[in-house]
C-alpha cells in the first residue's frame, strides 16, 4: 500500500485501499477551487449499507414526513446535513430522520462519526467506483467540489466501470440502485444518486430508498 503524507496523517494513495474503517472513495474540496480538504471514506458494504440486495435489507426513508429540515441543503457536506437531521429529531424527541439515524448510529473500526452523504459526495464514489458497464447519464458529472474540480458532465462512456474488483461486481460494490444522499431538493423530497448511470432522482422523503454511510478526514 502507498501513502500520501497529508495534513496530520497519512492517506492511501490509491481509491479503495481499506482505509479509516472502510475504504478511501477520493478527494472532495469545500473550497471549491480543486484542492483537497477532506479524504472521504465510504463505510463496509457490510455493516455500512442497508437495503434491498445489501447484507442489511431494510429500505430507509429520509423522513418520516414530506416536511421541512433546516439546515439540509448543503450539496457537499453531508456531515453537516447529518448532523441538522440528528439535531431535530433531539430537539423533537423523534427520530424522524431514519437514513440519517441509521448512519450516526454506525460504529465500525472503532468510529462513529458516520454520515449520510451529501449529492456530491456520493457522485465522487460513483466516478471512482462506477460499480456496473451501463450508460451514463450526460445530464450528471458537472462537480464544483470534486478533485479535481469537474467542469463538464458525463459521456456515455465516461466514467468506465471502476477496474477496482472488490468494487466492480464483488465484495464492496455500490448496488446499482439509487442511494440516498443528504441533501434535500426542497421541503418535500431530497436527491437520490443512482449508482447505475449517475441519475439524479428528487422522491418525496418518506419513499423508501438504500442507504450507504461516509466518514471524512480533514486534510
Amino acid at each position: 500500500m502507498s501513502w500520501i503524507i497529508t495534513g496530520s496523517q497519512p492517506i492511501p494513495a490509491v481509491i479503495g485501499e481499506p482505509f479509516g474503517g472502510g475504504y478511501f472513495a477520493g478527494y472532495i474540496s469545500h473550497t471549491a477551487d480543486g484542492n483537497p480538504t477532506h479524504a472521504l471514506i465510504v463505510a463496509p458494504r457490510e455493516t455500512g449499507a442497508t437495503g434491498t440486495g445489501y447484507t442489511l435489507t431494510t429500505d430507509l426513508q429520509w423522513k418520516t414526513s414530506n416536511t421541512a429540515t433546516v439546515d439540509t441543503a448543503s450539496p457537499f457536506d453531508g456531515a453537516a446535513n447529518t448532523a441538522a437531521m440528528i439535531a431535530d429529531d433531539v430537539s423533537t424527541g423523534v427520530q424522524n430522520h431514519p437514513a440519517a439515524q441509521f448512519c450516526a448510529n454506525l460504529t465500525i473500526g472503532g468510529f462513529t462519526d458516520w454520515y449520510l452523504p451529501s449529492r456530491y459526495e456520493l457522485d465522487i464514489a460513483y466516478f471512482n467506483m462506477k460499480p456496473g458497464i451501463l450508460t451514463n447519464v450526460n445530464s450528471s458529472g458537472i462537480n464544483d467540489y470534486s478533485v479535481p474540480k469537474r467542469v463538464t458532465n458525463y459521456t456515455a462512456i465516461y466514467p468506465t466501470q471502476t477496474i477496482l474488483t472488490a468494487f466492480n461486481t464483488s465484495s464492496e460494490a455500490f448496488l446499482a440502485q439509487y442511494h440516498w444522499s443528504s441533501t434535500r431538493a426542497n421541503d418535500f423530497s431530497a436527491i437520490t444518486v443512482s449508482f447505475y448511470n449517475a441519475e439524479l432522482n428528487n422522491p418525496v422523503k418518506i419513499t423508501n430508498s438504500r442507504v450507504r454511510a461516509f466518514r471524512r478526514i480533514a486534510l
